[in-house]
């Protein structure tokens, strides 16, 4: 069986899609010895990037055009040039981000993480979100099956596209085994200095961008008395709509104990984790969550909101709030801050809901979904 598998996003994104991808990938790479692999890349990801898979049946090749390009031939003029004009003839096709380019011969399969341009719309940018409400529907009409992230975003695609059930396979993301506890001094004050973080802070992390609720959780540390002790560092790089984040720094009467650090190197992320004393993570709509398990798995007590794909994903290992309930948002980073007894509950089971989720058992499922459907 020779398998085509979109990996530009795992090349030119940092987080959600790329780790996604990445994660799946290399998880097969080590499980998948009978079956070959063409890993299609945009022709602006250079090969630099490409990483090493210790696995002779895994190949890439490329498009002939940059992601932008490709993207307006095939999903604004409607070409229908077949991926296999670049790729060799398939038996699959896997696209792991949301859009369905055509196909010839091969049977197809659409990753849709979330339905958050639907069910959260003000958080994204018109013109996106215009796009996407056009090229979904379209490839989900066209593919033969479907993964979502989650049983929520799996409900959303019945719900909203009528999708039948036999047509939607879960398969949710993994923690890579390097997110563990770090007790390497050496390392944890390498990345405290390179990032000039405080002594005790609580963390957040995303892409800047209005779903992740960056205002709300600057809000309410502004209200809580966890800012007495702790500082709140915000991680990531910016997105879109992100005005509004840094207002909310400049206008609080404590922006002196808000840090927005920017883009965090990969590599420094369990450092990160391990040196923070909780995660606050009150997103308005998540379609998996990663930074939650990754969290958890470096032994980190977790804050989350209660909806969406996040209650399935946290369990009960993790405090969870409305997202928009700001008092009560400020009341649990106070209680994870001075309430050891909780923190170490939370802690503990904390690493064993992460513990739940991995790459290998990812992998196996989706392993799973393509030979049936080729079969």
């Amino acid at each position: 069986m020779l398998i085509g598998i979109d990996y530009t996003a795992a090349l030119k994104q940092g987080g959600g899609i790329g780790r996604y991808t990445r994660g799946l990938v290399t998880a097969l790479a080590e499980l998948d010895r009978h079956n070959r692999y063409q890993l299609m890349v945009a022709a602006d990801v250079p090969s630099a990037q490409f990483p090493h898979l210790e696995n002779p049946l895994i190949q890439f090749r490329r498009y002939p055009l940059a992601e932008r390009l490709m993207t307006i031939g095939w999903h604004r003029l409607y070409l229908s040039v077949p991926v296999e004009w670049f790729s060799g003839p398939l038996d699959l096709f896997h696209s792991p981000n949301f859009i369905l380019p055509p196909t010839r011969q091969a049977k197809t399969i659409l990753t849709v993480h979330d339905l958050s341009f639907m069910r959260h719309p003000q958080g994204a940018l018109p013109s996106l979100r215009k796009w996407l409400n056009q090229v979904v529907p379209r490839s989900l009409a066209r593919a033969d099956h479907v993964l979502a992230d989650s049983e929520n975003t799996r409900q959303d695609l019945q719900e909203l596209f009528q999708l039948p059930p036999e047509k939607i396979t879960v398969i949710g993301a993994g923690v890579e085994t390097r997110f563990q506890p770090i007790h390497d001094d050496l390392m944890l004050e390498t990345v405290r200095q390179r990032y000039h973080l405080p002594e005790k802070f609580i963390l957040g992390l995303g892409t800047l961008e209005p779903r992740k609720n960056f205002t709300g959780l600057i809000q309410a540390f502004s209200q809580s008395p966890a800012r007495e002790t702790h500082h709140l560092v915000i991680a990531g790089g910016k997105g879109w709509l992100y005005d509004d984040i840094f207002a909310a720094v400049a206008n609080s009467s404590f922006k002196a104990q808000i840090h927005l650090l920017g883009f965090v190197a990969d590599e420094d992320l369990p450092a990160l984790y391990t040196l923070a004393d909780v995660l606050a993570y009150p997103s308005h709509y998540e379609g998996f969550g990663i930074p939650i398990i990754e969290a958890m798995a470096c032994g980190t007590p977790v804050v989350c909101a209660n909806n969406s794909s996040l209650p399935e994903v946290a369990g009960q290992a993790a405090l969870q709030v409305i997202a928009t309930d700001t008092p009560a948002l400020a009341e649990a980073l106070h209680r994870l801050t001075r309430d050891m007894p909780l923190r170490q509950r939370l802690i503990a089971d904390g690493l064993r809901q992460a513990q739940k989720f991995t790459w290998p058992a990812a992998a196996e499922r989706l392993l799973g979904v393509y030979q049936r459907i080729i079969l």
